[in-house]
């Protein structure tokens, strides 16, 4: 007998909900997504998508409409001293990457990465995506969950997603608010037009300065045309946890000011640099409870020191998707295998990034000598392989339900 597909809502149009959705519309699902800003913008930041996220994007049928959109594929990762500029390579990409670990290594401007995740859903659902409904609450019952917005809409859903991102609302009334501590760590970003900055640093790599009680990371997207600029500095008087909050260019000059030209001449060019407070939080323990269960930056936020936040999304939603399909018509099973298979992996990638902080900020980078010293040793090729291989490696598809 054929079991009839549970009706899902997703709560959260970000790149998480937007990936579930695409993978449950793929499988059949009836989905609505439901999103709390009036209008889904495109936010100015990049992203990296390594071979563990490119080979989910590959299977979800966006690679065509990604490339041409302007994601560069990287040919390499690099390590440069924060204020003589020494280059050390962190790894070959590129067609090293493919022969590694059978895909590519993306570098993508995070709002081309969200357009055609929204633009795909559409086209198998038209009418699918709700702006202007803010969650204020939930109930669940042994049919379903009622969810119940700010515009006064209220709906019912055989089972409840909640990929409402950090300050996750879903989250909270699931489990209890979630301890936020400040790292002490403030971040900028902003983008560059590549040809305003000198030619030595128009190339398709990612570059990680490190130096002490800070670091920057920069690389090419929107088809090499801007560069993307993230740069952290240890101050204690910045705790807003807002990724919207201008700066000025002084004061981001300021904070990497005995920094290599290169970084200043990127800093110049970014036009409205950004700033948001670093906060970390201790990886959940459960994050299911009857028909809710939780995804991406809601269960397991992290600080971006490995370059897998996003990734760690596009996996939750492939891997729930094939646990309800493993389970079909006994969703406490599915959810129940969904959060087993995923706590371990998100913990250690959550834990594994803030073991970076003292990495890329360690103090003995102040002293040449001892700063090349210190790099030779902690990015030699083996230790490399084994902070990163693990990570790459991962393909959600077959991964064993």
């Amino acid at each position: 007998m054929t079991v009839a597909k549970p009706k899902i809502a997703i709560v959260g149009a970000g790149i998480g909900g937007l990936t579930l959705a695409l993978s449950l519309l793929k499988s059949g699902y009836h989905v609505d997504v439901y999103e709390r800003a009036a209008e889904l913008l495109e936010l100015g930041a990049g992203v990296q998508i390594a071979p563990n996220g490119t080979r989910i994007l590959r299977h979800l049928g966006l690679e065509d409409a990604l490339l041409a959109g302007g994601a560069v594929e990287a040919a390499g990762k690099e390590v440069r001293i924060w204020n003589t500029g020494e280059t050390w390579p962190l790894f070959d990409l590129g067609e090293d990457s493919v022969r590694r670990f059978g895909a590519p290594y993306w570098l993508i401007h995070r709002g081309d990465l969200h357009r055609e995740l929204l633009s795909a859903v559409i086209k198998l659902a038209p009418g699918s995506v709700h702006t202007s409904h803010c969650l204020t609450s939930f109930d669940q019952s042994g049919d379903g969950v009622t969810l119940r917005f700010a515009n006064s809409v209220s709906v019912q859903a055989d089972l409840m997603i909640g990929a409402d991102g950090v300050h996750s609302v879903v989250r909270d009334k699931l489990v209890g608010e979630q301890k936020a501590e400040f790292t002490g760590i403030v971040a900028w970003r902003g983008m560059a037009p590549i040809n305003a900055i000198p030619e030595s640093l128009r190339r398709n790599v990612g570059t990680n300065w490190i130096g002490p009680g800070g670091h920057c990371i920069t690389y090419p997207v929107r088809g090499e045309r801007l560069m993307n600029f993230v740069g952290l500095v240890e101050r204690s008087d910045w705790v807003k946890e807002s990724w919207m909050e201008e700066g000025t260019i002084e004061e981001c000059r300021a904070d990497f000011k005995e920094w290599h030209p290169d970084v200043h001449a990127i800093i110049e060019n970014v036009g409205t640099p950004f700033r948001w407070a670093l906060l970390q939080r201790s990886p959940l323990e459960k994050w299911t409870v009857g028909r809710v269960t939780l995804l991406g930056d809601a269960c397991h936020p992290t600080l971006p020191f490995l370059a897998q936040g996003a990734i760690m999304a596009l996996e939750d939603g492939i891997v729930l998707t094939r646990c309800l399909e493993a389970f079909e018509g006994d969703f406490e099973k599915a959810f129940d295998r969904y959060e087993r298979l995923r706590l371990p992996r998100t913990s250690a990638i959550v834990n594994g990034s803030r073991a970076n902080i003292e990495r890329f900020h360690n103090p003995v980078l102040a002293h040449h000598a001892a700063a090349v010293n210190y790099v030779e040793t902690e990015w030699q090729s083996e230790k490399v392989r084994q902070r990163y291989d693990w990570l790459f490696e991962y393909d959600a598809m077959q991964v064993d339900i």
